[in-house]
């Protein structure tokens, strides 16, 4: 087994049972159905800033891995997911997110099976397991969870993340800076950068979506079109300003970062759907409105049928998923910040083109070594763009590595006033609302700072994605219909678990 592997299985620790979450019925107090699993998982979180009435960004995201400790209790899980070499099948505790065991893809589970805790190690005897992956997979599961509760597994992903660490991993400070200047905590949206595209400024993906934080191809165009400066998509650090600005204008419109990054992966409506339902679930804030909505689009797919697709759309298991996942990858964040040494990254703005010969030639450093700071670079920097490098050249332009310098009062004063912005999906989809999204951008602009350009330039694109997403989601809830099959769907769960806890042994 991989060394990382064998690392990870040395440090693990002991397993905390606790019950598994139930959906709660129409008026139950979602806080109640929550409580049993509210303790666990809190040595495992990553530090947190308390929450303060002068930063609404640490009371946001406070709030959120409150959440999760309470929902979601085992999203430490995915760290080892996205942190261990492929071609293992892993499994962790669902109520504390602890690894408990690593099994082969291919081989014999058995003899070649990696155990956390000594006592788990011969479960496994004198069982029959089944030839199929997939069969096998939810067999081990079974047997586990009589013996620990409820457990998660997972193909690690590793090989994603691994390679691309060790060329970029020594750039996550300055990253994670970029993002703490549009009030969106380094470890959130890192985090999230790591699951998208394990930091790859060059990954795409089959829905042509690139780079950084997966943005589509045409999103990139557009905001190109719209933005005073080139964008060169597949540079990690051109990206990172606008993946953190529509963060931040997500996460302010939502009031969390949670359905924020959902909105990513599901996109608008199926997080609008999924809040209304966990509304109509009986939760009162927008967390447990769309944890517990998102519960249930998972339970009622995975009954037999499509009789409740009126419910859960297109909203899928990666889709559930995608929130917990981000916040399990802030602890490889943070690892990978402590254990590796952090180098600046400059930005000169050019007003020529600079060929990669002239760069090579005045840095002195490798093609490679360019490269790495400016992936999106074949030959030469077009006029306009920007020129990344690990010292600033004058020669190259001007100085606008942001990140680098302490914010402008003006800028300041605009994004703390923008982060307090009352929250409300439904309020920020009104057109009624779009004149006071308007005057942000005019006055972003107006601080005459890059950091400002880019806010002003996100603001612009959201604008224009409201439309059809508020005529779909104003149907989905006054439809009756979805209320009744929400209530016979909740039914019909508690009569599967019912009946599962007749026949357990």
């Amino acid at each position: 087994m991989h060394t990382k592997a064998m690392l990870a299985i040395a440090m693990l620790a002991a397993v905390i049972t606790t019950p598994r979450w139930s959906v709660v019925t129409r008026g139950e107090s979602a806080q109640a159905a929550a409580a049993p699993a509210q303790r666990a998982q809190a040595a495992a979180a990553p530090a947190e800033t308390p929450p303060s009435a002068e930063s609404p960004v640490a009371a946001r995201q406070s709030a959120d891995f409150e959440a999760m400790r309470t929902f979601r209790p085992g999203y430490a899980f995915w760290q080892h997911v996205f942190f261990l070499p492929d071609h293992s099948i892993a499994y962790g505790s669902a109520l504390n997110g602890r690894l408990l065991a690593l099994f082969p893809a291919k081989g014999d589970w058995k003899r070649n099976a990696r155990w956390a805790d000594p006592r788990l190690a011969h479960i496994l005897d004198n069982q029959q397991l089944a030839s199929k992956l997939d069969e096998r997979r939810d067999q081990v599961a079974a047997i586990l969870e009589r013996a620990v509760g409820p457990v998660l597994h997972n193909p690690t992903r590793g090989d994603a993340l691994l390679p691309n660490a060790r060329r970029y991993g020594s750039l996550l400070a300055e990253w994670g800076a970029i993002y703490e200047r549009f009030g969106v905590p380094a470890h959130i949206g890192l985090a999230q950068v790591i699951l998208e595209s394990g930091m790859s400024a060059t990954r795409k993906s089959e829905a042509n979506a690139v780079g950084f934080c997966q943005w589509l191809q045409k999103n990139w165009t557009r905001l190109d079109h719209l933005a005073q400066t080139v964008i060169e998509a597949k540079n990690q650090t051109t990206q990172a300003p606008y993946c953190a600005a529509y963060l931040s204008v997500l996460a302010t419109k939502y009031g969390s970062f949670i359905p924020a990054l959902s909105e990513h992966n599901a996109g608008g409506t199926n997080v609008g759907r999924t809040l209304i339902n966990g509304a109509q679930l009986g939760a009162d804030d927008v967390r447990r409105q769309y944890l517990l909505g998102s519960k249930l689009a998972h339970d009622l797919r995975d009954l037999t049928g499509k009789k409740y697709e009126g419910v859960y759309g297109s909203y899928g298991p990666r889709s559930y998923l995608y929130a917990e996942m981000v916040f399990g990858n802030t602890f490889n964040v943070r690892r990978l910040m402590a254990s590796t040494h952090q180098m600046p990254i400059y930005a000169m703005r050019t007003t020529r083109i600079i060929p990669l010969a002239e760069i090579i030639e005045r840095t002195h450093l490798s093609a490679d070594e360019v490269r790495r700071f400016n992936p999106a670079l074949v030959d030469r920097v077009p006029v306009g763009a920007t020129l990344y490098l690990p010292f600033y050249v004058s020669e190259f332009g001007r100085d606008v590595a942001f990140w680098r310098h302490p914010p402008s009062a003006s800028y300041v004063a605009v994004l703390d006033d923008f982060l307090r912005l009352s929250p409300g999906p439904e309020r920020w989809d009104n057109p009624a609302f779009a004149p006071v999204l308007k005057e942000f951008r005019r006055r972003f602009s107006a601080t005459n700072t890059e950091e400002g350009a880019v806010m002003a330039t996100v603001l612009w694109y959201a604008l224009g994605e409201a439309g059809s997403r508020r005529v779909l989601l104003a149907e989905f809830r006054s439809r009756d219909q979805v209320q009744r099959l929400i209530d016979r769907g909740v039914l019909d769960l508690n009569a599967v678990r019912a009946m599962q806890s007749r026949t357990s042994p």
